[in-house]
């Protein structure tokens, strides 16, 4: 029923009588009541303020633009005040714009002030970019209410939501925007060179600030050698121009954002020889798709693709075997178990739902219902531009969902293209309640469906679910007292002690290392692993605090006061915050006016 409903329900003088829809101003206070609601706005007033970041990642991304207006060199991404200066894996093609913000902002606002400032403003910025670019898209194939609908639908994401909020000066949002037009401008009945070639520098570009996004790039790959495979000369242009740009651009940026000293060095975490080799291979590729004498026939063309493939599967896996196990190569065990398979954007969704059900079907839900009605439109519509946009849509939410339901950060950029599934949804199913002759189930049925798109029903419907309210008031009060740790006037009564080494659990690193004068030995990055290690080995016990505070060389040790949950056993690290014991060899260290507490390697305390 809803493959033949929705493609066939539009707009017109039947749909139109007495539709309070029908009229431009209503549709755009719809989408201004969604803007008031998109995010706790309240959070602006704590970023300008206090300079209080949502996630860790902000806070060290700061830290990252703090160090480099301070003087350090462009190429150097090494935090010197994380024990062994570890590098940083992020790009400092997100740093630039946030320090120009910071610098135009502090004539006027004073140093202080104009960090917050460039905090609160960048994530707006984006999310305006990110609104342009889906409001253009939707607009040129189902025109201007679908696409003011798919704004409405932008701010009923909760993750959209979440990663374009006040603070969020991570990257996650900057490569959604990357990749919306990427995808955007490849899905067209007949795309382009020039269409191929926006998106190759797209996806040249999304690869620099990181590769959360390659497996959207490689899709778009696949799919335009699969068209040539198919077509021929006739799906040539785009294929070639998305391998020439990306073969082009890639190097250009990696050249732009890394040390010569590292241009031979692998790292299987950014933009390296191992991408750039793939990246080439994918010129290489469409060059050689245009030097295939009159195409060949699909004999040569699947020829070709095939030889192409095996050389640049077989060379990455001959000259950088290593990356073929991930990112995260080399972590010890320890690190591994009780670390990073704990953090909850790296959880699949079947884990993630006992601790937050309400983010898990917000999350996942809308992403399954857009691409279930994309890949339904794509079958059965009758206009070659729809259905060449809804099939865009639906591969990138199909794959958004094969990645986040193992891994619930999968999500993050799928989640972003449900809106290109909902506006036109709701401009038919809004069309479909003044359609005459459409049945009440018919009406019901779209309406629901477009509704189901909009992840805060979802948010609605979970808050119903009998074992939500207790596991959200547990985990609410366990991230303010998090937040409270980690505040800035709570950070920074700790600077009335000399600057030292700080021993602390592993997420409170970046927030000492913003708001404080002192040094850490663990945050929670993967490239520091002594760090990490070092961190989960102290908190574990009393008998391993003292001994490995002294081992890595820690003038104080710290930790948070955290709640009790009931029907919960406190952890080791729990009871030592809420000062139920005190470990042997460590010295209390009193501090007033904030919920850490110190102590230091008590007289006599072996260091090694």
């Amino acid at each position: 029923m809803l493959a033949a409903l929705l493609p066939q329900a539009r707009t017109g003088p039947e749909a139109a009588q007495a539709s309070p829809f029908e009229r431009p101003a209503i549709v755009w206070l719809l989408v201004l009541a969604g803007l008031v609601g998109f995010t706790s706005w309240s959070g602006l007033g704590a970023v300008l303020r206090d300079l209080r970041l949502p996630d860790t990642d902000d806070a060290m991304r700061l830290v990252q633009v703090r160090d480099l207006l301070a003087g350090q060199s462009w190429f150097d991404l090494a935090q010197h005040r994380h024990a062994g200066a570890p590098p940083m894996h992020w790009s400092r093609l997100v740093d630039a714009p946030i320090a120009g913000l910071i610098l135009l902002a502090r004539p006027l606002a004073g140093p202080a002030l104009a960090e917050g400032i460039a905090a609160a403003a960048w994530p707006l910025m984006l999310l305006g970019l990110y609104a342009a670019i889906l409001y253009r898209g939707v607009r040129r194939v189902f025109g201007w209410r679908a696409a003011a609908f798919a704004l409405f639908a932008g701010t009923q994401s909760i993750f959209v939501a979440g990663l374009f909020a006040p603070g969020r000066i991570d990257h996650h949002n900057v490569q959604i925007c990357a990749i919306l037009a990427l995808i955007l401008s490849l899905a067209r009945p007949a795309p382009t060179a020039r269409d191929g070639a926006i998106a190759g520098a797209l996806a040249a570009f999304s690869l620099a600030v990181g590769l959360e996004a390659l497996p959207f790039i490689a899709l778009a790959g696949l799919v335009l050698a699969g068209l040539w495979l198919r077509a021929g000369r006739a799906a040539l242009p785009p294929f070639l121009g998305f391998g020439l740009a990306l073969g082009l651009v890639a190097p250009a940026l990696f050249l732009v954002q890394t040390a010569p000293a590292l241009w031979s060095a692998t790292a299987c975490d950014a933009l390296s020889p191992p991408w750039l080799w793939l990246a080439a291979s994918a010129a290489c590729t469409a060059a050689g798709a245009a030097l295939l004498p009159g195409g060949r026939g699909i004999g040569g063309r699947l020829g070709l693709l095939a030889a192409c493939g095996v050389l640049a599967a077989g060379g990455f896996l001959v000259l950088f075997p290593a990356c073929a196990a991930g990112p995260f190569t080399g972590m010890p065990d320890l690190v591994r178990r009780d670390w990073l398979v704990r953090v909850q954007e790296m959880l699949p969704a079947w884990q993630l739902v006992r601790l937050a059900p309400d983010a898990v079907l917000a999350g996942t839900l809308p992403v399954l219902a857009g691409a279930v009605a994309a890949s339904l439109w794509a079958w059965r519509g009758r206009d070659l531009g729809e259905r060449s946009l809804m099939a865009a849509a639906a591969g990138a939410l199909w794959l958004g969902l094969a990645l986040g339901v193992p891994q619930v950060r999968g999500l993050y950029l799928a989640a972003a293209f449900v809106p290109l599934v909902a506006g036109p949804v709701l401009d038919r199913a809004v069309a479909l309640l003044r359609l005459p002759g459409a049945a009440p189930r018919r009406r019901a049925a779209a309406l629901a469906l477009g509704l189901s798109l909009c992840g805060k029903v979802w948010i609605v419907v979970a808050s119903l679910l009998p074992a939500s309210a207790g596991t959200d008031t547990a985990l609410a009060a366990e991230r303010a007292a998090w937040q409270s740790c980690g505040a800035r006037r709570s950070v920074a009564a700790l600077d009335v002690l000399p600057p030292g080494l700080v021993l602390a659990r592993i997420d409170l690193g970046p927030a000492l290392l913003l708001h404080g004068h002192h040094a850490v030995v663990a945050a929670p990055y993967h490239r520091a692993l002594p760090g990490l290690s070092a961190a989960l080995e102290a908190f574990r016990d009393e008998a391993t605090l003292a001994q490995v505070a002294a081992r890595v060389g820690a003038d104080y040790i710290v930790a948070c006061t955290t709640p009790a949950t009931p029907g919960v056993a406190p952890s080791f690290a729990d009871r030592l915050g809420r000062g139920e014991i005190t470990p042997p060899g460590l010295e209390p260290i009193p501090v007033p006016d904030t919920p850490l507490r110190l102590w230091r390697l008590a007289a006599g305390a072996a260091r090694d």
